[in-house]
């Protein structure tokens, strides 16, 4: 396993983290404890949560974890996330002082911890003024209920917006975003990648296996079938699922992936995670995973490393079709200054 630095700061994490959010839905409690233990057993120390994870069960099973392993609060770091809504309605959704101060106290009660090291806003709030939640975060970090803020799913100016906010008021900084990124959606390119990189904010990619499509399990023009998420559950992501099977795109990067992973003798799924594991500003690469099984396979992804020709080879399959102005030519003379 490898570390990095949590962004900008002197917090060093490993660069595969374990996400749970099949915690108390497709992973039950044993199984969980077990991803746990093997992960920290190979190294791992970021775990990422949030509250409405399987309605706040996943919280309370690693805290359930932490109890009965003396010793296991100190060599992890532990995020979750505040914003959704565990059932509620009204307060209980958004970033407001109010609802975030119900849903961080009530994390801290299930996870069973004094103090969270990472919390993230789950999603940005049209409602709340940004800057009411980010001073909900600073005071919550000088109260020593958490370490460092973190945000999620934002778009670029939101992200830019509460960035310079926490300088220019001299609140607690963004150190971390969390987005969808991976080989088939590399959207976040565009702009979030630039803003983290010019402030120091370091990524947590989620969905780095794009829902399993760069593992190989699915077949071109063909239903889903078997133990996969949509095999179990046809009715749930068939549109999404056509929509990026009749993507030439799509099968243009799986068949770069495969290329790799066949001539290395690795998996799929370990050529996708080192290629994530090693853009420009990604900290830590969120893992999920069902079964012992399908982490021991991404697990072998740590330390892993492609050549400037497999990487290229990735890259060029994966280039992301944008025309519209202002990004595609427009977007790239501004980055690249080429006219």
């Amino acid at each position: 396993m490898e570390y990095r630095t949590l962004g900008p700061t002197g917090t060093l994490v490993s660069t595969l983290c374990l996400g749970t959010m099949t915690f108390g839905s497709e992973s039950e409690e044993s199984v969980s404890h077990a991803q746990l233990d093997r992960f920290v057993e190979v190294g791992g120390t970021l775990v990422d949560t949030a509250n409405v994870y399987s309605g706040g069960v996943s919280e309370e099973i690693i805290g359930r974890w932490l109890a009965a392993r003396p010793g296991a609060r100190e060599r992890i770091v532990l995020a979750t996330k505040g914003r959704f809504s565990r059932g509620g309605s009204g307060n209980e959704l958004g970033l407001s002082r109010l609802s975030l101060t119900r849903a961080l106290d009530a994390s801290l009660r299930r996870l069973g911890v004094e103090t969270i090291d990472l919390y993230q806003a789950h999603a940005w709030d049209p409602l709340t003024p940004i800057e009411e939640a980010l001073r909900f975060f600073d005071d919550a970090v000088r109260a020593g209920k958490i370490h460092y803020v973190g945000v999620s799913n934002f778009l670029g100016w939101q992200l830019q917006k509460a960035s310079l906010l926490t300088q220019v008021k001299g609140l607690a900084p963004i150190v971390t975003l969390q987005p969808q990124y991976n080989l088939l959606q590399r959207s976040i390119e565009l702009e979030l990648t630039d803003v983290c990189r010019n402030e120091g904010i370091g990524i947590l990619p989620w969905s780095p296996l794009a829902g399993g499509w760069l593992t190989g399990k699915y077949q071109r023009d063909s239903t889903p079938t078997g133990s996969t998420r949509l095999g179990e559950n046809p009715d749930r992501g068939m549109e999404a699922y056509a929509k990026r099977n009749a993507d030439e795109r799509t099968w243009r990067v799986i068949d770069a992936v495969r290329k790799v992973a066949d001539s290395r003798g690795i998996s799929m799924a370990q050529v996708a995670l080192a290629w994530l594991a090693d853009r420009p500003a990604v900290t830590s690469v969120i893992l999920g995973a069902r079964t012992i099984e399908q982490l021991d396979d991404n697990l072998g992804a740590a330390g892993l490393h492609l050549s400037e020709e497999e990487t290229a080879l990735l890259t060029e399959a994966s280039e992301p079709i944008v025309d519209d102005y202002p990004y595609g030519v427009a977007g790239a003379n501004q980055r690249d200054r080429k006219a």
